[in-house]
């Protein structure tokens, strides 16, 4: 067969893959839909495992129950929407568990009702207290009314209603005489007795309903829903593609047929041709590098004591500076290499990353690494001091060494009785900043990290952040929408969509990105096959979770989440924001920048108004722009003023997986 026919073959699968992939779903996705009972729903609401999440917003989801209406989280429990009043914002909600009428069902005691944020009470309805277990001679006349009865196992039970504002006298002869209660639920109107009006439900508001545009979406033949900008804005999901508020004059099945016409038209052809370029460069760039040497390379380096604007050691260096790599000195270990603790003749420390074999793919990674970090500087990315040469009997890369750890071992070994320092949420807060801050400058040097984990956040004394280990990196050229490759990275942080469609972009972080905001929050682990089988990936569960309100169930206890109102106001934000970095579609996706503007929002307490003046600049080149290195869960043997004070525990990374 001709050597060039699987890679042709490749490109058109990635082709396939791409034109499949490339599809904007908002429109069609955010069609009203029902339970098969009840009300349309609408934005800012969607039923989850119907309606995508997009086409509602944050924290209003809905589920279908059993007889066909759809339900709504209360206080842990799931009331009936009855009715949704789109023009006034408001829904009527009722409890199933309340009996319209005379029933052989005993109505059981429940959760008080108590809303959180999104809900408020409608003005005008009537609190109501459920007494249950009540004896019924003793009551007074003027009470049996509100009195029903049920039958279970020969015995007779009764539940008693009062209005809250019913005569204090009233109200104690419900407390002597009733064994249960009281329960507090609210109720529309007291028409026809405490039972039916039970039965009807009452009515809520919601003050965060942001469909203030969406009548005019409607009208113009859109669909509502929300994405990413400035915090979460509103979007008008037509069918051509998202605007601003309403559909533009045109925009419909036609200019969506054209631009699909349009863009198979030139795209394919564009995309053959480049995948040809692409297959005649690299033949040429591997035929060439093979009949160089064995692995490919720049005879520069040879002799040199230079390279790339940084010092070039000998083996014999780094293995005096280790103890001839001392076990005891591991640091810690990764897919591509082990890391040892250092100590050169100079005096200075260091992480010496040793590379596992020196293969073509090990030399690929090594010199990726060479080039992107000496020509990125900045305060909260890892700073290389120096390598082997290429030719070297084994590939090295020397870093300043940081002596606090990584993220991922405060975060999931902090109940270890030899660390007992919990991060605290202000900490948190400063490591997701500075972090993003990171992110924003490679993607302004058009550098896609394709592996930003807690294991590859470190930290310093004071807990700055330096992100570390760019041996997956990729250069992102400013006038390209992706770059076709196969997807690399580590399970539980990979971007569903890049391992889904081959297309890498700087989404890809984002999505990352995200997994460490709800490690951050949660102090869970991305994978943990200790977990059940549903909640093994934090990322699923964490989407589950937030989607069905549930954000508390996760929440480090240490946090004091329940107890600090500022702690709880940041955590909740952050947990949105993390929800967005997570969505599947990356389209979806707020950019790294976006990211950064809304963490620095949150952590400042303002309300949006402080926006960045302007987009972020590369800080100029400086080979000391601050003290950087890198660690990994081992305390060196070596004692010095400058090292950590406790042993490390050991603790591999996730591999990297390459499919």
């Amino acid at each position: 067969m001709n050597s060039a026919t699987p890679f042709f073959i490749l490109v058109l699968w990635v082709l396939i893959r791409t034109t499949t992939c490339y599809v904007n779903p908002n429109f069609q996705a955010c069609e009203p839909k029902t339970c098969g009972n009840g009300p349309n729903i609408t934005y800012p609401f969607y039923i989850q495992d119907k309606q995508d999440y997009f086409c509602g917003f944050p924290f209003f989801s809905l589920v279908c129950a059993s007889n066909g209406f759809p339900m709504l989280n209360l206080s842990n429990t799931f009331y009936i929407v009855d009715e949704i009043f789109y023009d006034n914002q408001s829904l009527r909600v009722f409890n199933p568990n309340f009996p319209i009428s005379n029933s052989p069902n005993c109505l059981s005691p429940s959760n008080n009702l108590t809303l959180d944020d999104r809900y408020t009470v409608a003005p005008n309805q009537k609190e109501v207290r459920l007494f249950f277990d009540c004896e019924l001679p003793s009551l007074p006349e003027e009470i049996k009314e509100n009195v029903w009865g049920c039958y279970e196992g020969n015995r007779t039970k009764s539940v008693l209603g009062m209005a809250v504002d019913d005569e204090a006298k009233k109200l104690k002869y419900a407390n002597d005489n009733c064994r249960g209660g009281p329960m507090t639920t609210v109720v529309e109107n007291l028409e026809g007795g405490i039972r039916e009006a039970l039965g009807r439900g009452f009515l809520l508001k919601s003050p965060n309903w942001t469909a203030s545009y969406c009548d005019k979406c409607q009208s113009s033949g859109g669909r509502c829903g929300f994405v990413v900008t400035d915090g979460f804005g509103f979007r008008c999901f037509c069918p051509d593609r998202n605007h601003r508020e309403i559909c533009r004059s045109g925009a419909g099945k036609g200019a969506l047929k054209l631009g699909l016409g349009l863009g198979l038209g030139i795209g394919v052809p564009w995309m053959i041709t480049m995948g040809m370029i692409v297959w005649c460069w690299r033949r040429r760039k591997y035929g060439d590098s093979d009949s160089i040497n064995r692995y490919g390379g720049h005879s520069s380096m040879e002799g040199s004591n230079v390279y790339f604007g940084i010092p070039v050691f000998s083996y014999a260096e780094l293995e005096a500076a280790t103890n001839n790599f001392d076990p005891s000195t591991e640091l810690g270990d990764g897919g591509f290499g082990a890391v040892y603790y250092g100590k050169l003749e100079d005096g200075r420390e260091v992480a010496v990353k040793r590379l596992y074999e020196q293969n073509y793919k090990q030399v690929e990674h090594f010199m990726n690494e060479v080039r992107i970090l000496t020509r990125l500087h900045h305060k909260n990315l890892v700073s290389l001091y120096g390598c082997t040469s290429r030719h070297s009997r084994e590939l090295i890369l020397v870093y300043e060494f940081i002596p606090n750890g990584t993220v991922a071992h405060h975060l999931h070994l902090h109940r270890d009785p030899k660390r007992p320092t919990v991060l605290p949420w202000s900490t948190r807060m400063k490591i997701a900043v500075q972090t993003a801050r990171a992110l924003v400058y490679l993607h302004a040097s058009d550098i896609i990290h394709r592996d930003i984990k807690t294991n590859n956040i470190l930290l310093d004394e004071v807990f700055n952040v330096k992100v570390a280990d760019f041996g997956l990196s990729r250069s992102f050229p400013t006038d390209v929408t992706h770059v076709s490759t196969a997807p690399q990275g580590t399970p539980g942080y990979l971007d569903p969509d890049y391992h889904h469609c081959y297309q890498l972009t700087s989404k890809s972080d984002v999505y990352s990105f995200g997994v460490v905001l709800i490690e951050l929050i949660t102090s869970m682990a991305a994978v943990d096959m200790s977990r059940d089988s549903d909640s093994i990936n934090l990322s699923s569960l964490a989407v589950r979770k937030i989607q069905r309100s549930e954000l508390s169930e996760l929440v480090d206890p240490s946090l004091g989440f329940e107890r600090d109102g500022e702690v709880k106001r940041m955590v909740i934000l952050v947990s949105q924001l993390a929800f967005q970095c997570l969505q599947t579609n990356k389209e979806l996706r707020p950019s790294m920048e976006e990211v950064l503007e809304t963490l620095e929002r949150i952590q400042s307490g303002s309300d949006g108004s402080d926006r960045m003046k302007e987009p972020p600049r590369l800080p100029p080149e400086s080979p000391c722009w601050d003290e950087v290195g890198l660690l990994k869960n081992t305390n060196p043997p070596p004692r010095s003023p400058n090292s950590v004070a406790d042993k490390w525990g050991s603790q591999s990374t996730t591999p990297n997986v390459s499919t």
